[in-house]
């Protein structure tokens, strides 16, 4: 039991020893309860999927490693919190606590996993030279699968909404989708995805892509395919900005959409990063007298970084300086891996350890999941970039003060966009908090509109109506008056609709979307011809580890 002592702890002074002693005493008590209902057979799975299955159910010796693991994770969370010095210290114990607890779970090995050891014997040892198998491929790709990755293509099965690449430059294509009705609305949607991800979330399989609902209501769709820069490149994409993203980006992409469409205005939407860099570009062409969006839509975006969840034990200056340093002089390019190991490892349990334990364990293949696939095949970033990202949202919170940040010159003021805004957040997003999110509209002028979604920063995003699944909170009346100050006021008072979010969108788009006019009958114009269909060679280039 020595874990739980405080003299294992290097600053003793810190601790809360009356919390100490009571997480102690609760320790003791909980053991000898589970040993006690171990000797007469009582023992049921914890309320966890990994510890489910009948093979655990009838054995109460894995059942009480299973509890006693429980507990052992569960206090060591408590004790992390017993550290009185700082919040942003008791949050990072906590969360190394939990990589150590989560890497001892009794799940994770054959000899303490009896679902992985029945499975074995059923299969005569096949289960374990699959799974070893299944080991080197990983080793081979340098991660973990968590689909099967052979049953989708992108241009194939994935992004295969009809459209053409109008434009690129060393930044981008510009991707024009074909509309899908005899007659559109005159204004048009131009999306922004984030370029920390690859654009098709927003177009995975025709039943769910965002993209081809839109395009279905009548929309006119432009939108952002960011490049997926690589270490040989040599055309200056490595030394690319924040500022050359806005400008050479998604300034330059407006340009275009508004020149293909005629229409001098667009109805702009963006998601996660993309909505902050999308924010950050539309203040600056404020700032220069021009007014391209007539609507902004902010998907599980951040403007104000006050609270970045569970992210936050990541930031700090030592972090900042460390990554400025690896990403001077001759290697500028953020690994994509790097990235994906950071965000997997927030959920450990479903993310990592899950995927040891069926694909090595037990030998099986992953099932085909197409958000698993594009959360694979994810993208490197500019280092400078990077590097300017994390230090002015995530460690400083720049970009909410007006005017604090500027590029070339020009400041960046979130106070100044006073178009309608539709922000949408999901109620258990670890990326993006939603209150976080619900912040924003306390910085636009021109909030318009807030709902909340179930689930997660993808699933919630990612419900197409005709599955009718999920619920929604928002209110009845849109306006400026339905924010009542702090986002549980809101909440409290919502009310919460079945079925998916996007109809709610849909309907408070289609308002500002002007008139409806015949569907052009091709694609690009004169000026900006088809260089080739979507979904383009920019979002096939993969990130190389």
């Amino acid at each position: 039991m020595n874990f739980l002592s405080s003299q294992t702890w290097q600053a003793p002074s810190l601790i809360n020893k009356d919390q100490l002693a009571e997480i102690q005493q609760e320790f003791l008590s909980t053991w000898q309860e589970l040993n006690v209902q171990a000797q007469k057979g009582e023992l049921q799975p914890p309320r966890n999927r990994r510890f489910k299955g009948e093979a655990w159910a009838q054995n109460q010796q894995a059942l009480l490693s299973a509890h006693v693991w429980q507990l052992y994770a569960n206090t060591l969370e408590r004790m992390a919190h017993t550290v009185s010095d700082s919040p942003q210290m008791q949050e990072r114990l906590a969360f190394a606590s939990m990589q150590w607890a989560e890497a001892l779970c009794p799940a994770n090995y054959l000899i303490t996993n009896p679902d992985a050891m029945h499975t074995a014997m059923q299969t005569k040892g096949q289960s374990l030279l699959q799974g070893a198998q299944n080991f080197l491929q990983d080793v081979q790709k340098g991660r973990m699968q968590q689909t099967d990755e052979s049953k989708f293509a992108v241009g194939e099965n994935l992004a295969v909404t009809p459209g053409a690449v109008i434009y690129q430059n060393e930044l981008l294509q510009l991707i024009q989708y074909q509309p899908q009705q005899a007659s559109v609305y005159e204004t048009p949607l131009f999306i922004v995805p984030p370029s920390i991800n690859k654009y098709y979330i927003l177009d995975l399989q025709p039943e769910n892509s965002f993209v081809r609902y839109a395009l279905d209501q009548g929309k006119q769709v432009f939108l952002i395919s960011w490049r997926n820069p690589l270490a040989e490149d040599d055309d200056g994409i490595l030394d690319a900005s924040w500022g050359d993203y806005l400008e050479h980006g998604i300034l330059q992409a407006i340009k275009v959409a508004q020149d293909v469409s005629g229409s001098p205005k667009l109805n702009t939407l963006g998601f996660c990063v993309g909505g902050t860099m999308l924010a950050s570009a539309l203040s600056l062409a404020k700032a220069r007298g021009e007014n391209p969006a007539n609507s902004m839509t902010l998907l599980t975006a951040m403007l104000d970084f006050h609270d970045v969840g569970i992210l936050r034990v990541f930031v700090d200056e030592a972090f900042a300086l460390l990554r400025e340093w690896q990403l001077s002089g001759s290697n500028k390019l953020m690994q994509a891996s790097d990235l994906a190991t950071t965000f997997s490892f927030l959920r450990p349990s479903e993310l990592v350890w899950n995927y040891v334990t069926s694909n090595y364990l037990k030998g099986e293949t992953p099932s085909a999941f197409d958000i698993l696939y594009w959360n694979a095949d994810s993208t490197n970033l500019p280092g400078p970039f990077f590097t300017w990202y994390f230090r002015n949202t995530y460690l400083e919170n720049n970009l909410k003060v007006p005017g604090k940040v500027k590029v070339d010159s020009v400041p960046i003021d979130f106070s100044r966009l006073d178009m309608p805004v539709y922000m949408y957040a999901s109620i258990d997003d670890h990326i993006v908090p939603w209150r976080t999110a619900y912040a924003s509209s306390g910085i636009l002028p021109g909030a318009d509109r807030f709902v909340l979604g179930a689930s997660g920063h993808i699933a919630g995003v990612i419900n197409p109506p005709a599955q009718n699944r999920r619920h929604y909170w928002a209110y009845d009346a849109a306006g400026v008056a339905e924010f009542p100050g702090s986002g549980d006021d809101w909440l409290s008072s919502a009310p919460k609709h079945e079925g998916s979010w996007w109809g709610d969108w849909d309907q408070w788009l289609s308002k500002k979307s002007g008139k409806k006019k015949t569907a052009p009958k091709t694609l690009g114009n004169k000026n900006y011809p088809v260089l080739e269909a979507a979904p383009g060679q920019y979002v096939k280039t993969k990130a190389v580890s």
